[in-house]
């Protein structure tokens, strides 16, 4: 199949996706991944590392820059093969078949684990806001993902109009918080409170802070990448990719730091370092008993964002294997809607099974180890096609090469070895269910040259 053409013409037959998307959807998804829940409790947890107002918000403008410099890396790969499977096919063209399987593997896990966990936690924000249903949390769960399985089984019309609905809303109700956390008086006790001052300084110093951090907020910006799943769909990859993912990350830098500028203005910095959700303390100042159900449905409206956005990618990973024999051939089939059915349905009832088992919070820490993996592999993969394959098509080359995908490699490497030396033990079983995908590799191989 083509995968370089940019016709907008959609293709029907069996085993195709369609090629409608453009730039707003790009963005959406950007955005519908990386401002998850995640941001709604970070700031408070940077903020006890730091100590500092303008260190705060220093750290965060780094950590943007890190997404941004490991976003021109992705949209040279994206735009160099634009095929739907996502970070598979950068290392299955660069490090040959087992190192794409893994990669596959790797990913659609990380995927699958994360989709449980955020469709766990829209039970609970929903049983917050409506405490009738806290006996239902799973069902609840279950629901969410069936509702978007069924919407998202239409085609990707439907999928993609729904994240670019729920992306816009929570970006405008986030920007409507910041506004309002600077023209709104305060209420109660808060509003009297001096302006936050510096804080004590964080254990261990401000540098062992501001990499610690620094762990959290590369965390808070995963999503960046996301759009280099559906280059494939894309009516012009070689344009849109660079516009969406510049302008996604940018959404995402710019909505973090003012988020934290506001929270910074309406909080003392030991209210703020000691809240586990300082956006609900926030809004409570504002809002008064009104802000707790702001939170609740802006935190319900980010997850489903979310939610939406991984399970559209996730699907995208096993049509990619599919298509290529590393899975059954009927993995790779899709419907006139231009969704990949048969991969649809594995994403959801995997992680249906994870919502109902209720015990894969150390599956979380795993798929964090997973992730940066992942983001390895792609810097590396675009080191090693650019001395390989120099002749192959690059619409777009990655601004300030090799430094700055140098620069990313070095500290996701840093990040990596961090999440090691603290968790160990999960590092450690990783790193041997890794060692066991190759025997895996081999069964599947073998089975493979028979097909």
């Amino acid at each position: 199949m083509e995968t370089t053409a940019t016709t907008s013409t959609p293709v029907r037959t069996k085993r195709h996706l369609l090629r409608i998307l453009g730039v707003g959807f790009g963005i959406a998804i950007i955005v519908g991944g990386a401002i998850g829940s995640g941001i709604l409790r970070t700031p408070g947890l940077i903020a006890a590392q730091l100590g500092n107002p303008v260190i705060i918000i220093a750290v965060w403008v780094v950590g943007g820059i890190y997404a941004f410099c490991c976003t021109l890396s992705a949209i040279e790969l994206g735009t160099m093969l634009p095929q739907a499977g996502g970070w598979y096919v950068y290392s299955r063209r660069a490090f040959g078949e087992y190192v794409g399987f893994l990669v596959g593997s790797i990913d659609w896990i990380a995927q699958a684990v994360s989709l449980a966990y955020v469709a766990a936690a829209f039970g609970d924000f929903a049983a917050e806001l409506q405490p009738s249903l806290r006996g239902y949390v799973t069902l609840v769960s279950v629901a969410i993902v069936i509702v978007l399985t069924l919407l998202n089984w239409l085609g990707i019309r439907a999928g993609s109009r729904m994240q670019e609905l729920t992306s816009l809303i929570k970006t405008l109700a986030l920007i409507a918080f910041v506004v309002a956390c600077f023209m709104i008086p305060l209420q109660g006790a808060i509003g009297v409170v001096a302006p936050p001052a510096s804080g004590p300084a964080p254990k261990g110093g401000v540098l062992l802070g501001m990499l610690l951090a620094l762990q959290g907020i590369i965390v808070t910006y995963d999503g960046w990448y996301f759009a280099i799943y559906f280059t494939e769909e894309d009516k012009d990859p070689a344009k849109n990719l660079p516009r969406s993912s510049i302008l996604g990350v940018l959404t995402c830098l710019g909505v973090y730091v003012l988020l934290n500028i506001a929270l910074l203005h309406v909080l003392p910095m030991n209210k703020l370092t000691s809240s586990d959700v300082p956006v609900a303390e926030a809004a409570m100042a504002i809002f008064g008993a009104r802000g707790r159900q702001f939170i609740l449905i802006l935190a319900m409206v980010t997850v489903i964002s979310a939610l939406n956005a991984t399970q559209l990618l996730s699907c995208r990973i096993l049509f990619g294997m599919a298509r290529d024999g590393w899975l059954p051939r009927w993995v790779a089939s899709v419907n006139s809607g231009g969704t990949p059915t048969s991969a649809l349905l594995l994403v959801s009832l995997a992680s249906i099974a994870l919502i109902l088992s209720g015990s894969f919070e150390k599956l979380i820490a795993i798929a964090s180890f997973l992730v940066v993996v992942l983001y390895l592999s792609g810097f590396s993969a675009l080191f090693v096609l650019r001395v390989r394959e120099p002749a192959l098509p690059r619409p777009f080359k990655a601004w300030g090469y090799p430094w700055t995908n140098l620069g990313v490699l070095l500290a996701s490497a840093a990040f990596l070895v961090a999440t090691i030396v603290g968790d160990l033990k999960d590092a450690i079983f990783t790193l041997v269910l890794m060692a066991l995908s190759y025997p895996a590799y081999l069964f599947v191989a073998r089975k493979k040259r028979f097909i």
